[in-house]
């Protein structure tokens, strides 16, 4: 009901639902475009993660529009949790895979998938089943465990976060595509976009102690920001968040929204988790500080259901 109310109520000129399945057959989405992206967000329902991302990613004009030939990607999924797929507390291994898929069919040269886990980054990665389809797909699965991978830069700007350790791949790849799973949190009601870089720095704890959700804003002034979000909302986890207790914590949603705002893209989240967006606090203070648009009635939106 909720996901349902999103996707009829909030405003835009998107598409009526189900319009794009016009193209006809997911081969032809694999068509390289450069077209500049038509929507400030696209929503899709009703698909598996990678069929989903097919359609969605078209509508922004395809990968080549932020991926170009010969260029370094880094893909940042939510792999930090010792848990299999089934109980989404980490992104879609499928999802993942297919970006990569899209990536290196744009021209890519290199492929980058890494995250700063909280379980143990071995068990993550391979319980997660994401190093093992990213790897499948051709990228170079990376880890995030030791302070010798990041080196620290300067938030001009922040309010309670003025630098940060950041893994190298960050700093040596062309493009950063952000890829959260939608969840809720114990900390923040809410984990998706915004937060998921998080898992890009080293020293989480002085988040968690100076203001988590100022922090969080903060770190969204660096300039290294994602080209595109792709947020999975195929299973999300309402409650116990974010590492999750069993299948009970679940909705199957079989969504996904992509946009380049990572404010909007967490505002359209917590419209799917039932949250209001003001009750997400970094939302807010990200819109306050110019980082993005939270005003979903105001944005160009495409919705898909397939």
């Amino acid at each position: 009901m909720k996901r349902r109310d999103f996707l009829k109520t909030s405003a835009g000129a998107g598409l009526a639902a189900g319009a794009a399945l016009s193209f006809g057959g997911y081969d032809k989405l694999w068509s390289p475009s450069t077209a500049a992206a038509k929507y400030d967000l696209v929503a899709v329902m009703g698909g598996n993660p990678d069929a989903m991302f097919d359609l969605a990613i078209q509508e922004l004009g395809g990968m080549g529009t932020f991926v170009k030939k010969g260029q370094k990607v880094l893909i940042k999924p939510n792999i930090g949790w010792d848990v299999i797929p089934e109980l989404a507390a980490n992104t879609n291994p499928l999802l993942v895979k297919r970006i990569v898929e899209h990536c290196f069919k744009a021209g890519a040269k290199e492929v980058y998938v890494f995250d700063h886990t909280c379980d143990n980054w071995v068990n993550c990665y391979k319980n997660s089943a994401i190093e093992k389809n990213a790897k499948s797909a051709g990228a170079k699965v990376v880890p995030g465990n030791s302070e010798s991978y990041y080196h620290e830069i300067q938030i001009p700007g922040g309010v309670k976060l003025q630098s940060a350790k950041v893994h190298q791949l960050l700093l040596e790849t062309d493009v950063f595509i952000n890829v959260p799973v939608l969840k809720n949190h114990n900390s923040t009601r809410m984990t998706c976009c915004l937060k998921n870089s998080m898992g890009l720095v080293w020293d989480r704890g002085y988040w968690h102690s100076n203001d988590l959700n100022q922090c969080i804003a903060d770190f969204a002034l660096y300039e290294k920001k994602p080209a595109l979000n792709v947020i999975d909302c195929y299973n999300v986890m309402v409650k116990h968040g974010p590492q999750g207790v069993s299948k009970e914590d679940l909705v199957l949603m079989k969504s996904q929204i992509l946009t380049t705002d990572w404010v909007a893209g967490d505002a359209a989240a917590a419209k799917m988790l039932g949250v209001g967006v003001e009750m997400i606090e970094y939302i807010p203070i990200a819109h306050k500080m110019g980082l993005g648009n939270m005003n979903l009635e105001s944005l160009n939106i495409q919705r898909i259901k397939m």
